[in-house]
């Protein structure tokens, strides 16, 4: 596998070893060992996740106040621009973004560190995202920076107004999110 940090070094782009010829391709999907060594961390997955969303629906940028999530994340179908925001508040890169295409085509998968806010945008006509977590889902604990936060800034590659969930709709910015949860660990 080939692993490339990328703007916020923490998160990685991890792109493996595809086989392929006239018949189709394989590709070993997840090897806990071989990730381990190839990120440099000892982390380990409880969870997995699937969802399936429409073009145009955007889903977050979302993160956990307490069991913080680190996610593996890929797509197996279609394509979206993935995004991570760094809200770990003494690091260099606070308030920080990377977007990277992950498609079916490309099979890149990204590392996204517990401490980051994470959110998507489909961009193919529908798309099947799969994500490994580090930490059970707490919704007790998530909360929600809106996607279009100016202080951020993210660079969606929108043609129309995203879909949006009612929470994701109801995301605080970031500032918001560090004066009112002052006291939550982010």
């Amino acid at each position: 596998m080939k692993v490339t940090p990328t703007a916020i070094p923490d998160v990685l782009i991890i792109e493996p070893k595809v086989f392929g010829d006239a018949r189709g391709f394989f590709y070993e999907s997840f090897n806990q060992k071989a990730f381990n060594e190839a990120t440099g961390t000892d982390y380990q997955f409880v969870q997995d996740n699937h969802s399936r969303s429409a073009k145009g629906v955007l889903r977050g940028l979302h993160y956990q106040i307490q069991q913080p999530q680190g996610k593996l994340v890929r797509v197996v179908r279609g394509a979206v621009f993935d995004v991570v925001v760094d809200i770990r508040k003494s690091s260099s890169t606070f308030g920080k973004w990377v977007g990277v295409e992950l498609s079916e085509e490309n099979h890149r998968q990204l590392w996204v560190p517990p401490g980051f806010a994470h959110g998507f945008l489909v961009t193919s006509e529908s798309a099947e995202f799969l994500y490994k977590t580090t930490d059970y889902y707490a919704p007790q604990y998530e909360r929600c920076i809106v996607w279009n936060d100016p202080t951020i800034g993210v660079q969606w590659p929108l043609d129309a107004a995203p879909t949006l969930s009612l929470k994701d709709t109801l995301g605080l910015n970031l500032e918001m999110v560090a004066q009112r949860y002052a006291s939550e660990q982010i």
